[in-house]
């Protein structure tokens, strides 16, 4: 069979998530079945992969789904124990002290806290730290995962620690060819060539990065606004822009001095210092009579909410301290850096205590649930710290595990069949048929037809490795080496072509299924993963177009010259923003 009639075969499984759960806006829950049978189809009449290989992915897929319903639960459990001890209303106050503006709010909340969870914790924490936070702080429930899925792009390459260049991209490269190839470009310790692609990707993060705040505000005021105007939230473009760059600029300096492991949690550490003390101060915040607030919650879309419902808990308390409110979220983010960076021992430590499912069903396909060092467990822990830190009684805390356990149901049956479907998709080689695995098989499609265009695809490939397995760092091991490859072949600088995987697995997340289910079963938004899709689909394209087009611009630029269609195409794509800025965020008269 050829090449392009495997990557349209390849494609099928993707196709029925974009037909049913995106254009026909069906449910998670009934498009995703239909999606898991056409790749459990393909996989063994097609790849003609033995049944128990099957099997035993749908198996790990069921286990990661326990992993991803475990964080789910910590996440919801942590809020609903901030809203029984009367944490949250202080919370909501601190942040009207600062500034009652919804556009400043999402920008300080999404795009810096949740950048500093994602380069502590990855693997889809923000969305379960921030999401609900915003929903608790009077967001509608589906404006809050929009906003939580696209800032899931720039840190996201350094997540976890670097997990994504340290474990990814380290184990996609893992061939004698490349390691040769490193020493033959002077660079004979391994861990610095990995440096060095990662200083490549922070650059193509820090200029695409810049208007990811931009967008997640003009996004938020055209869709929940009570105006649906675009142009209420270009009105914030300076605050919008200053917030993105006090996050990108230490990013991209911490690595290149640093290493990978750095760069998102001390660039969004250092932002949030900065940003939020200028904007106590006022600095470039929007004057008192253009403050932004939702409508009015009884003329909100009924599509727009979650089942999560948030009230304030002991009012027969004062008011708590924000310190004191604040300090649950502070042992979070402390308890994850403690545990997610090894030179503290920590982390080694509770990873010892493992369950493992060994070689399913004689197939060789494993996994193991380091249970105590998943984000849940610190979520769960936390709240146990909450409750006796913040006095309060045992029935509170009780209702607040009924509360997060009955918010949780309905988030199980989507993920039963996301998860898998990913699985047997990636699961896929091995076959009596001997072609390539479905991911591998659709990559190589469309490398046949881009050719030297192939710098404006790598990124696009990059994401839909994340769209299919919702991780960066899985999309790094299933494609670095495949883009290298590539890169080669057309004769161009090969890491650049893994700088742009990496950055185009990271814009994946922002469009992964399996993310937005997560996402949305926090706040109980369960049935309304195509509507969010729909709205993050533009910024996926701008995230994985503008690198593309950066990339190709720099890879050919000897060729070439400057002016070539990379460069073109990025500045149409800066003056588009520019003329929607100057033109839309102009007060109406």
């Amino acid at each position: 069979m050829g090449i392009g009639t495997l990557a349209l075969l390849s494609l099928l499984p993707i196709a029925v998530v974009g037909l049913f759960l995106v254009v026909l806006r069906w449910p998670a829950s009934r498009a995703m079945p239909l999606s898991y049978g056409v790749a459990a189809a393909l996989a063994l009449w097609v790849w003609q992969v033995p049944v128990a290989q099957v099997a035993a992915a749908s198996l790990r897929g069921l286990i990661i789904t326990g992993m991803l319903l475990y964080i789910i639960f910590g996440a919801i459990l942590l809020l609903n124990t901030l809203s029984e001890s009367g944490a949250l209303r202080s919370i909501r106050q601190g942040f009207t002290n600062i500034t009652p503006d919804r556009r400043i709010q999402v920008i300080v909340i999404a795009w810096l806290f949740g950048s500093f969870i994602e380069g502590s914790a990855g693997f889809g924490t923000p969305a379960a730290v921030a999401v609900p936070l915003l929903v608790g702080l009077g967001f509608p429930a589906m404006a809050a995962v929009v906003a939580g899925m696209i800032i899931q792009s720039t840190p996201v390459s350094f997540g976890a620690v670097g997990t994504p260049i340290l474990l990814g991209v380290n184990t996609g490269l893992s061939s004698d060819e490349v390691r040769a190839f490193a020493q033959q470009t002077g660079f004979a310790d391994w861990h610095s060539f990995l440096a060095f692609i990662g200083a490549k990707v922070a650059l193509l993060h820090a200029v695409t990065g810049t208007l990811v705040p931009l967008f997640v505000v003009t996004l938020m005021t055209r869709f929940f606004g009570p105006n649906r105007s675009l142009a209420e939230g270009l009105r914030v473009w300076p605050f919008a822009l200053f917030a993105a760059c006090a996050m990108t600029v230490p990013y991209v300096l911490v690595a290149r001095l640093l290493g990978p492991e750095f760069p998102s949690l001390i660039g969004s550490l250092t932002a949030l210092a900065i940003v939020v003390t200028a904007a106590k101060r006022g600095f470039l915040m929007p004057p008192p009579s253009e403050v932004w607030q939702f409508g009015p919650r009884q003329q909100w879309n009924p599509e727009w909410n979650g089942t999560l419902e948030i009230e304030d808990g002991d009012h027969s308390r004062g008011r708590m301290s924000l310190g004191l409110a604040w300090t649950p979220y502070v042992v979070v983010a402390l308890l994850l850096v403690l545990t997610r960076v090894r030179r503290f021992g920590i982390g080694d430590w509770l990873r010892q205590w493992v369950i493992e499912f060994n070689d399913l069903l004689g197939t060789g396909i494993s996994e193991k649930v380091e249970i105590l060092y998943l984000p849940g467990t610190v979520f769960i822990l936390v709240t146990l710290i909450t409750c006796a830190l913040h006095r309060m009684r045992f029935a509170a805390y009780r209702a607040a595990w009924k509360k997060s356990s009955r918010t949780l149901v309905g988030a199980s049956l989507a993920l039963v069949f996301t998860v898998p479907m990913v699985q047997v998709f990636i699961n896929s080689g091995g076959g009596a048929a001997g072609y390539e695995r479905m991911p591998i098989a659709l990559a190589e499609g469309v490398a046949l037809l881009a050719g030297s265009a192939w710098p404006i695809f790598a990124p696009f490939i990059g994401g839909f490795g994340a769209f299919v397995a919702g991780s960066n760092t899985v999309s790094n091991m299933m494609f670095a080496l495949f883009q290298f490859g590539v890169g080669e072949r057309i004769g161009v600088d090969p890491t650049w072509m893994v700088a742009l995987q990496a950055v185009g697995g990271a814009a994946g997340n922002i469009i992964c299924v399996h993310n937005v289910v997560a996402a949305s079963a926090v706040v109980g938004l369960v049935g309304k993963e195509g509507a969010v899709i729909r709205k993050t689909l533009l910024p996926f394209v701008y995230y994985a177009l503008l690198p593309g087009a950066l990339g190709y611009a720099i890879v050919w630029r000897t060729q070439a010259g400057l002016v070539n269609a990379g460069s073109l195409i990025a500045v149409a794509i800066v003056a588009a923003a520019t003329w929607l800025i100057v033109r839309q965020s102009k007060p109406t008269r």
